[in-house]
């Protein structure tokens, strides 16, 4: 058998021992698909293709909750800053770490290189910078009046500038004995970010609002970037003069993934900037050119969490890159053009490349911030938050990497088909697929564990039990070479469900409705008269309307009965209708109609005698399923009234006392109360009747008309009306 053949008739076999028919097929074959799931040391590139990404490792894990920055001195000994207990841990070159600070205050956010190999250490709230020397003492430094130190840099000549914020952002030139003088303030609540150009003038990023501002030797301020973001997170320039700006949006802090770097906290904790244990959706990333929207926006559907913005070295300011689901927290710029990101809330880093530029997800870190980036030829070490940690991230590809699906639902109870998937092995390469099922919408103890792993790529029957919910799993292994994975497929069959018939209306008799759009002459909707000839309309008036329906105008026809229904099918299947009906008492069902596409019917009732009826409207799935396994649901009318017998109307002999005239009319229905009386002399406009008691309520009634004496020998006509508008007519003449 041919090897293409094999997928198609694995998925035949599951479809013959299902309990439904009409398969459906799971397929992820586009970045935008894969990155809905989740990987550990797997990348996945613009083309959709999923491999081995580099190798990520923990180096150093402080025990803190957040680092916040981290500081390398250029001999392999990295500082991290962090948070909540306001501690520095140096960590040298071989991943060996210890506490070297321990600030009085919570956090740590800037770090900067002292003389003699100490550090100056700007911590928040109740912002201070102290200079730490080589052995970890400390002293302090600077106290401003702000309450946070955000960024501290250090120029050749031993002055620091340090940035501030709340309750405003101040930029603060130090110099080499402490004593400072502010060189710029700007209206925004903070400066949370500092970097140099290629003139070594100062650009700032700030917060509420996120803008970049160049500041001059004398502390002249001059606009380069308005994000239209709330913060200004990361500058970081290149060789080519470029400065790369990372900024995001506010997250709301009952459920978003991330407060601003500058939002602060109740007193007395800190405040917790661009950081949550909540977590969001997955990221998708549009497999699309990242080209900017207009001003700055998204091009589609949600709100941007973060974007990427580059600023030349002529001034002129573009947005290059934006993100929905996953917040950028910094950027490095490559040796070969190419740009490093960290994001959170799931600790990814993508690499941006190309013209246009187009993103690759390279793998995930132990943490769910990627908070900043620190690169090298051979490596690049990340610090992360939730947990804090140093990481490495190898230039060489893992030699084993997971990707794990994200749960498919079903809808609804199935049985699974066949897996199968396109990969491209090198010699000593593997890839090996796991399934797992279960019926709550989050893996727990209630789901099966992981499956056997499957290694024929051209198709495996799921082995996994019955349920609603699927995961698969995805673990590739390559030492000198990496698979590439192109697309995964896993078949799967609902069980079979009962169709539910809801919403049944039987509208007043005699009411119809025109087919919507509808050509020529009028069509009645749902009706399917036998004769080709067209109904008369009755000359008694409609009954008042009750609402406007959702089919075409509303009319009247004498006899007919519009019955109007709902038909659902969980599976998704066509449905066909068959209505029947039951004289009320009876037993046993007369079809009226079967095979109905349309969910209702117009019922001619003059087919039948007057009495009281109940209707049954049965849908079936049986243009879906194999005769064997299709299913009925059934819904039940209340009693229907049909009476196609006019009232008998009898006019007694007139007779006279005085100057009037007394007329007896007696009325009878077999079927319906009669509802109207009516009566004309000689042509003249109809005159209401009442019986004595003044109420038209049963189906017989005695009306005595008094009329002048000179009504004798006029013709008498009387026309009565019942409750379902048949009417009878007679006439007399008075004598």
């Amino acid at each position: 058998m041919p090897r293409l053949l094999v997928p198609f008739v694995l998925f035949l076999v599951a479809a013959a021992t299902s309990l439904s028919a009409g398969p459906d097929v799971w397929r992820a074959a586009t970045q935008a698909e894969f990155l809905k799931g989740d990987l550990e040391q797997v990348s996945v590139d613009e083309h959709g293709r999923l491999m081995l990404g580099p190798a990520i490792a923990k180096v150093y894990e402080t025990g803190a909750p957040f680092v916040w920055t981290v500081l390398s001195d250029g001999s392999g000994t990295t500082y991290l800053g962090t948070g909540n207990d306001g501690k520095v841990f140096k960590v040298d070159a071989s991943g060996r770490g210890s506490l070297f600070h321990d600030a009085p205050e919570l956090e740590v956010h800037a770090l900067a290189p002292a003389p003699g190999g100490g550090l100056y250490v700007g911590t928040s709230p109740d912002g201070r910078v102290y200079k730490v020397d080589a052995n970890g003492a400390a002293t302090p430094f600077f106290d401003p009046d702000e309450k946070y130190i955000w960024a501290i840099e250090a120029d050749a000549s031993g002055q620091l500038f340090v940035a501030t914020g709340d309750p405003k952002g101040r930029i603060y030139r130090v110099n080499a004995a402490g004593a400072a003088t502010p060189l710029f303030t700007t209206s925004a609540t903070h400066i949370v970010s500092m970097a140099r150009d290629r003139e070594r003038r100062l650009v700032v990023g700030t917060e509420s609002p996120g803008r970049v501002f160049r500041v001059d030797a004398e502390g002249r301020p001059f606009l380069l970037l308005d994000t239209n973001l709330q913060e200004v997170r990361a500058i970081r320039p290149d060789a080519r003069g470029r400065l790369f700006v990372v900024a995001q949006a506010r997250r709301s802090s009952d459920g978003g993934e991330a407060t601003t770097a500058a939002a602060p906290a109740e007193a007395p904790r800190a405040p917790v900037p661009n950081v949550t244990v909540s977590i969001t959706s997955m990221a998708v990333v549009d497999n699309q050119p990242a080209t900017p929207a207009a001003g700055g926006g998204a091009a589609g559907g949600g709100a941007v969490t973060g974007a990427l913005f580059k600023i030349d070295a002529d001034g002129a300011a573009e947005q290059i890159w934006e993100s929905r689901d996953d917040t950028p927290y910094d950027v490095a710029p490559l040796e070969n053009g190419a740009l490093l990101v960290a994001t959170g809330h799931r600790g990814k880093l993508y690499r941006l490349e190309g013209e246009p530029l187009r993103a690759t997800l390279l793998g995930r870190v132990p943490g769910r911030q990627a908070v900043q980036l620190l690169t090298s030829a051979d490596r690049t070490l990340v610090a992360t938050s939730n947990a804090g940690a140093l990481v490495r991230v190898d230039a060489g590809h893992a030699d084993r990497g997971t990707y794990t699906s994200e749960v498919r639902d079903a809808k609804a109870v199935a049985r699974w088909g066949a897996l199968a998937w396109r990969a491209t092995t090198p010699a000593g390469t593997r890839v090996e697929v796991a399934t797992r099922s279960g019926n709550t919408p989050t893996p727990d103890e209630g789901w099966s564990p992981w499956s056997a792993a499957a290694t024929s790529a051209d198709g495996s029957a799921i082995t996994s039990p019955t349920a609603r919910y699927l995961q698969w799993r995805l673990t590739l292994t390559g030492k000198d070479a990496s698979p590439v994975v192109t697309s995964v497929s896993a078949a799967y069959l609902q069980r079979n469900q009962r169709p539910v018939v809801s919403g049944l209306v039987v509208h007043p008799p005699g009411v119809v409705f025109q087919k919507p759009f509808s050509t020529g002459e009028t069509e009645i909707a749902g009706y399917r008269a036998e004769a080709a000839e067209r109904r008369l309309s009755n000359q008694g008036q409609p009954p008042p309307s009750t609402g406007a329906p959702a089919l075409g105008r509303r009319t009247y026809q004498q006899g007919l009965q519009t019955i109007v229904w709902k038909g659902d099918d969980a599976n998704g299947d066509e449905l066909m209708f068959d209505v029947s009906f039951r004289r009320e008492g009876d037993t046993a069902w007369t079809p009226l109609a079967t095979g109905l596409t349309d969910a209702i019917y117009v019922w001619d009732t003059a087919s039948v005698p007057s009495g009281h009826y109940v209707l049954r409207i049965a849908a079936s799935d049986a243009l879906s399923q194999p005769a064997d396994h299709a299913l009925v649901g059934e819904l039940e009318s209340s009693v229907v009234e049909v009476d196609a017998v006019a009232p008998v109307v009898t006019v007694r002999p007139a007779t006279r006392a005085g100057d009037r005239l007394s007329v007896t009319v007696d009325v009878r229905d077999q079927h319906s109360p009669v509802a109207r009386v009516e009566y004309s002399l000689d042509g003249a406009p109809w005159v209401p009747a009442y019986p004595a008691d003044g109420l038209l309520d049963s189906r017989t009634e005695t009306i005595t008309l008094s009329l002048p004496a000179s009504a004798q020998g006029k013709m008498l006509v009387v026309r009565a009306t019942d409750t379902l508008h048949n009417v009878g007519v007679t006439d007399a003449a008075l004598r």
